[in-house]
């Protein structure tokens, strides 16, 4: 055989089909459904696993994704992941013997998704050379690298007094129109990370190009992935996003590189796990979420930080109900991650933006991150912060006399500094050292000013 002739069969090589055929199920596993019910459906066979996808005939002949979420008296229960529209009793179901996979490659930066990780951004389809599970386990706790170096954020607020580092997870606790979705666009553009991965889970869709176009812009675009899931997808869609997008930051971790994660948010994956848990039979617990709520949140967020690759920066949006710091879903994300920021709807009212309550929010490292100046500043400012706070009111309807106590007048003097310092333009750049450099200033104007 000629040299050509062996380059053209190439492809047709023994080896390949044998590889092929390997991979290949000859058997097609088939049930039909038997009754639908809510956003369920309950089927006759086929034999199948918890998570496995499945194809789902309608009376048309087009075919809906599905996912098995549980079984009830012999019975196969799915959640379709599209329209209903056309789904009856005897619709054929095939099972497709594999759970859910995500395209992944280094063509996906600069592009939007859908829920399923399929492009929504009329952008052309995927050139992505392998898939990663969405779900995965956490990376094991002996194979965690401490979180040493950190990571710049590019808010004044959160470098200088609630320090991050590579691979920490913090959660972004406020109600509705607080300034959330603004202040992952100022992170995703200012940071120092090397990928964003930017989950918008349950969001409205009037709000998605807005979010892109406005809080994001091209320049933050080009160096991230976006994930959207709209409120109005089924429940399974948003659960989904939230995990195509954890997969995302996964390989991008695995390439070598210090990945930030956000997503935005948890209590909308919440709310569409409670939705599934309902419909599957799950008995409501604390105020109406299903016990899986609180088993999958934790396995969420565990997903992500550091391994002995690269490092997966997080930061989990909380949709507060009625302000409400202490909700379950709040409860439980403050309990799991690594320290916690406030958004504060009075700051906002004054439009003291980023409105972050400092004395409200924690990094529970950045005493390991920071160096000792920066620390002894940082604490020395948010004791002073807290002295004005503590006695606002008495300073605002005049009953405070000047003179009565030295540090609630220092506190005073610094007051009017102090707030300009954390407040920052939408498109204010500001890099680690120049926060800290300011930080340290401010600190020895509030040293003088006390002798």
């Amino acid at each position: 055989m000629t040299e050509p002739l062996k380059k053209e069969l190439a492809p047709f090589s023994a080896e390949r089909y044998q590889q092929m055929l390997k991979r290949c199920d000859p058997v097609q596993r088939l049930g039909q459904v038997e009754k639908v019910g809510g956003l369920t459906l309950e089927a006759v066979g086929p034999p199948t696993f918890i998570g496995e996808a499945c194809l789902v005939e309608t009376l048309s002949g087009s075919k809906v994704l599905g996912e098995v979420v549980g079984f009830r008296e012999g019975k196969v229960q799915l959640f379709p992941l599209g329209d209903m529209e056309g789904i009856g009793p005897g619709s054929k179901i095939i099972a497709l013997g594999q759970s859910l996979k995500v395209p992944v490659g280094p063509g996906l930066l600069g592009r939007v998704l859908d829920g399923l990780g399929r492009p929504i951004d009329q952008a052309g389809p995927l050139n992505n050379e392998k898939t990663y599970p969405l779900t995965a386990a956490p990376p094991q706790p002996m194979a965690r690298r401490r979180i040493k170096p950190p990571l710049a954020l590019g808010v004044k607020a959160i470098d200088g007094f609630l320090t991050c580092g590579k691979g920490q997870r913090l959660g972004i606790f406020a109600g509705s129109g607080v300034g959330k979705s603004t202040l992952l666009g100022m992170i995703a553009r200012n940071s120092s990370a090397d990928v964003n991965v930017i989950g918008l889970i349950g969001e409205r869709g009037r709000e998605v190009k807005d979010f892109l176009e406005k809080d994001l812009g091209p320049e933050g675009l080009a160096r991230s992935v976006v994930v959207v899931a709209t409120s109005d997808q089924p429940a399974l869609v948003r659960i989904k996003g939230a995990y195509v997008a954890t997969a995302i930051a996964e390989y991008f971790r695995d390439t070598g590189a210090d990945v930030m994660l956000m997503m935005d948010s948890v209590t909308r994956f919440a709310l569409a796990q409670r939705e599934v848990g309902l419909a599957v039979g799950e008995p409501p617990a604390t105020r109406g979420y299903t016990p899986s709520v609180f088993t999958l949140i934790p396995r969420l967020l565990e997903r992500s930080g550091t391994t002995e690759q690269g490092s997966i920066t997080a930061l989990y949006t909380v949709l507060v109900e009625g302000d409400d710091m202490n909700e379950p879903v709040a409860d439980t994300v403050r309990g799991t991650l690594d320290g916690h920021i406030v958004l504060s709807r009075d700051l906002a009212h004054e439009n003291h933006y980023p409105a972050i309550d400092i004395l409200a929010s924690v990094s529970r490292l950045m005493t390991e991150l920071a160096s000792p100046e920066h620390l002894a500043a940082a604490a020395f400012l948010r004791e002073n912060l807290a002295v004005y706070r503590a006695n606002e009111d008495l300073i605002n309807i005049g009953a405070y006399v000047a003179g009565s106590n030295p540090r609630v007048d220092l506190a005073i003097k610094m007051y009017p500094a102090l707030t300009k310092f954390l407040r920052q333009g939408i498109n204010e750049t500001v890099s680690f050292e120049q926060t800290v450099d300011e930080l340290l200033k401010l600190q020895a104007e509030g040293a003088e000013s006390a002798v």
